[in-house]
């Protein structure tokens, strides 16, 4: 998986992980365990569940389970065979997947956390190398405990499925490209001429123009740590930056660096038309984005002076909804949306009243606020990257 701009792709079960109640909310299909839901019914010991010995090989995909029970429950399962494998617990009749374990290795064990409602189940084994083994379907009749209805099952995507809106968000950045070299030849011309009021409104143009291209971020290389890495005060933007906030605020120096950024964001556009996005992208960067903002922006560790990091925020959001507007025909079966459209809004209306004053005149509870906000919308985005991670059906 490629790098992205600021951190390492964040696994699909890692992102399960950060949604906590949100996973529980997937409808129409989502997966469960180990990305398993979290309820205030889930304990936090597996011990006082039930367990059932599992063993998964080519030979024997889910040896073992001879006694199924609705409710939720564990499933430890066994790599018998001789090469790493993922397995699903899945639908038969449908495909769509209840609970799975990526890279499990021979003769280890690791739990799968499910909550069965009643229904017909089989387990899937995708041992490396080797062609799919479904084993024998088992009709799970007695009710037990349950957290909920039963884990929501998931049918999975396929890569052919995610390449129509990759090739859309392709042809979207092309389209924002040219805006953004503007931007950046209109900044390199404020600073130029020394003008520093000039230079700072068309810095601001500029930053926020990169910004959201949120989701490419990880198809510009090395480019991009140039351009905006959120450390960098030497290179960049945010050397740009420092030196029109810092000690008053100047142009001095500025030229070169700012000359740079726009030969830069030229080759950006130039090489674009060659670039082909991993349509495994879309998904995690869905929730990623944000995920960066509350890291790097609502912070202020991006502050190099201009107090702009709300207005950054925007701009991230900006480039979250235009990912969302394209996988959207995909999540509609599989995700609430209604649940994570109400946190997009949330997000929006929150800015939009606190405006684009700097993070350091916020109120201690205006922060809190803005926290719990953007806490409640990354969580909500979790389950869109464990959604639409591919897995392999055959």
């Amino acid at each position: 998986m490629e790098q992205v701009r600021r951190k390492a792709v964040v696994t699909a079960a890692a992102v399960l992980a950060l949604a906590g109640l949100a996973a529980w909310e997937l409808s129409g299909g989502a997966q469960g365990a180990p990305r398993s839901p979290v309820t205030d019914s889930t304990p936090t010991d597996y011990a006082s569940l039930r367990h059932t010995t599992i063993h998964v090989s080519p030979g024997g995909c889910g040896a073992g389970w001879t006694t199924p029970t609705a409710g939720l429950q564990v499933f430890d399962v066994t790599d018998a065979g001789r090469a790493p494998a993922d397995v699903y617990l899945l639908e038969p009749a449908t495909g769509a997947v209840v609970g799975e374990i990526e890279g499990l290795s021979p003769n280890r064990s690791r739990p799968m956390v499910v909550d069965l409602a009643p229904g017909a189940y089989a387990f899937r084994c995708l041992e490396q190398d080797a062609d799919a083994v479904t084993g024998p379907a088992v009709t799970v009749r007695a009710a037990g405990s349950t957290g909920g209805g039963g884990t929501p099952a998931v049918v999975p995507v396929t890569q052919q499925d995610l390449i129509p809106a990759t090739l859309a968000y392709q042809h979207w950045v092309a389209a924002q490209l040219p805006g953004l070299v503007a931007a950046v030849d209109a900044l390199h011309s404020a600073v130029a001429s020394g003008d520093v009021a000039a230079s700072r409104q068309r810095w601001l143009t500029a930053h926020l123009a990169y910004e959201r291209l949120g989701a490419a971020y990880g198809a510009f290389g090395d480019v991009d740590e140039e351009m905006n890495g959120p450390r960098q005060h030497d290179t960049g933007f945010h050397a740009v930056e420092y030196g029109l906030w810092h000690d008053g605020g100047s142009t001095t120096g500025l030229e070169p660096v700012a000359a740079r950024l726009l030969a830069d964001a030229r080759g950006l556009q130039a090489g674009w038309p060659k670039v082909q996005l991993d349509p495994l992208v879309l998904g995690v960067r869905a929730h990623e984005i944000v995920e960066n903002a509350i890291e790097f922006e609502l912070s202020g560790r991006t502050d190099y002076g201009s107090g702009s990091n709300l207005a950054t925020v925007q701009a991230n959001l900006d480039g979250t909804a235009e990912v969302l507007t394209l996988v959207r025909p995909l999540l509609a079966t599989r995700v609430a949306l209604p649940g994570v459209d109400a946190a997009m809004a949330a997000a929006q209306a929150e800015l939009r009243a606190l405006g684009g004053v700097p993070l350091e005149s916020l109120a201690l509870a205006q922060r809190e606020k803005l926290n719990a906000v953007f806490g409640d919308l990354v969580e909500r985005l979790a389950p869109v990257a464990a959604v639409l991670d591919v897995r392999r059906t055959s």
